[in-house]
């Protein structure tokens, strides 16, 4: 009888050592990589892949080669009890940001812990640093939203839609588009205010903006349709607040673009 009362009691410790190891493994997993769609199907250690998670890719669309922008990986729906990412590129280095409890493996990110999410979402912020050769780098990413109830049943996880990143030998040498030419500003450092030419070669509509070096959109300073001709847009850079600085500024017309740098001295 006592024999049967102490094999019952190791039983029962055995049982409880194993589910706090089990929950303690999916409470605090410390990420898998290789599950994106860049070299795999997905995850299989957190139930199936659903719908109800949204995951998105945030960041620049363009970058100078070698340039560094930032970026991130947002995570909604699903029992979203926390969430983990796996994060990789097709070509460039990807970076970690401090704080965002995330790591490198293989030259991919991915979390050291499950992250709880923050007003419904849960977020990864991490930094990409163009490559050196032009031409387009694929982004992928997948997250998982987890409900912690120490196994994998009514885990859900989904893919983000890839993002393409056009990555320009320079802002100096993109090719020349055949809808217009866009100048040079003058004069260039300048301070406070300079001239943005460009001549409209076709008809049409056409979209000129500001960004700073994080590719961050600052100020559209032309946007709607435009005659062929000459133009030319002042920029003061009190009416935007701006800093002493380089920025860039895109033209962008029938699904033509170009880039030019300038800085700002004050």
């Amino acid at each position: 009888m006592l024999r049967s009362i102490v094999s019952g009691k190791r039983y029962i410790t055995v049982v409880l050592l194993i589910s706090a190891v089990s929950f303690m493994f999916y409470a605090s997993s410390a990420g898998v990589t290789g599950v994106t769609r860049k070299n795999g199907d997905g995850c299989n250690c957190h139930g199936g892949q659903s719908g109800a998670v949204q995951v998105s890719i945030n960041g620049p669309a363009s970058l100078a080669a070698g340039q560094t922008g930032d970026y991130s990986v947002v995570i909604t729906g699903g029992p979203l009890v926390r969430g983990g990412t796996n994060i990789a590129v097709s070509a460039g280095t990807l970076e970690l940001i401090a704080g965002e409890g995330t790591r490198l493996s293989n030259g991919e990110i991915t979390h050291t812990s499950p992250k709880t999410p923050v007003s419904g979402s849960v977020t990864f912020n991490f930094k990409f640093t163009a490559p050196a050769v032009p031409g387009p780098v694929t982004m992928f990413a997948n997250g998982n939203s987890v409900n912690l109830n120490g196994n994998n049943s009514g885990d859900q996880w989904n893919f983000a839609p890839d993002k393409t990143i056009d990555v320009i030998t320079s802002v100096e040498d993109e090719v020349k588009p055949v809808m217009f030419d866009l100048g040079q500003n003058y004069p260039n450092p300048f301070n406070p205010s300079t001239v943005i030419p460009f001549m409209v070669k076709q008809a049409g509509d056409i979209r000129l903006a500001l960004y700073d070096v994080t590719g961050r959109e600052i100020a559209v300073l032309a946007d709607g349709f435009r005659e062929a001709g000459d133009y030319s847009i002042r920029l003061n850079s009190g009416d935007y607040s701006l800093n002493s600085g380089v920025y860039f500024y895109k033209l962008q017309a029938e699904g033509q673009s170009a880039v030019k740098k300038l800085v700002l001295n004050k």
